[in-house]
């Protein structure tokens, strides 16, 4: 995995976001707002829940399929930042040994199931913000948060974050090239020309970060986001939110994987 394929990788999402889907289609505010329920909902449960979470995977596949958006995109840029996710929990068996499960015979302790619930929160919520991207895009996204009243401030700064990190990964790209093609071998990679590379790096931002202001300032930029289509609330947008949310609801309090289970018990006998 090199740093030029990880730099062209990023706005992967953000390419995704053209395709005219009926999700593609629905008001980014509809689909924030449906989204940041679905993480409240999932937060919620206790740290000992873990097969009542498993319904709530309903809702990132139906992003992803209705979406027609690649599993592989999604679940590589899961998989990278999941170390974080299970740094967080694998002291979790260590400090709670009490067994509360014996499944088959086999003790299982309150550390491991609580554990093994961060681990499916964090691919359920990581895995849905990537979707709200890639079926909306960072700037739908932000041009939603200002007509939902956000501070402006705050907007422009996270659009501008997100907008001009390509600038900047640019030239640390045309940096890396040149240190390469400088060296040999394992030359040139200690740590004293990595702390120059960030030292220039850090420069050369500054100044392009004036010259960009300057370009905006003479094109008419009044800390406003202009954009060409506006979304509007449509009956079907109000209907996705009222069902998704009513299904969260239900997920999350009532024994749902308890019912399929007896359903399908039945069933078989």
């Amino acid at each position: 995995m090199t740093f030029d394929s990880e730099y062209f990788n990023l706005g992967y999402l953000d390419t995704l976001s053209y395709k005219k889907t009926f999700v593609h289609r629905l008001d980014p505010r509809v689909k924030i707002l449906v989204s940041f329920a679905f993480i409240i909902f999932v937060v919620s449960f206790p740290k000992y829940e873990f097969g009542a979470l498993m319904p709530f995977f309903l809702y990132p596949v139906f992003l992803l399929t209705a979406g027609n958006i690649p599993l592989r995109a999604i679940a590589k840029k899961v998989l990278f930042i999941s170390p974080f996710a299970v740094f967080i929990g694998i002291f979790n068996p260590l400090l709670d040994t009490k067994v509360i499960l014996a499944p088959f015979g086999i003790p299982v302790s309150g550390g491991w199931i609580s554990f093994f619930s961060i681990i499916v929160k964090f691919i359920l919520t990581v895995s849905t913000a990537l979707l709200l991207i890639a079926v909306t895009s960072f700037p739908g996204i932000c041009e939603a948060l200002a007509r939902m009243k956000l501070p402006k401030i705050f907007v422009i700064q996270l659009l501008f974050l997100y907008r001009y990190i390509f600038v900047v990964l640019d030239v640390a790209l045309r940096m890396i090239r040149a240190r390469e093609a400088r060296s040999f071998g394992k030359r040139g990679r200690e740590i004293k020309n990595f702390i120059r590379l960030i030292s220039v790096l850090l420069v050369r931002s500054v100044e392009r970060a004036e010259r960009i202001y300057q370009a905006m300032l003479s094109r008419g930029f009044r800390g406003e986001i202009r954009v060409l289509k506006r979304h509007r609330l449509r009956y079907y947008d109000i209907l996705f939110a009222i069902i998704s949310i009513a299904m969260f609801y239900i997920f999350r309090n009532f024994p749902v994987v308890n019912f399929i289970g007896n359903s399908l018990s039945r069933i078989s006998k």
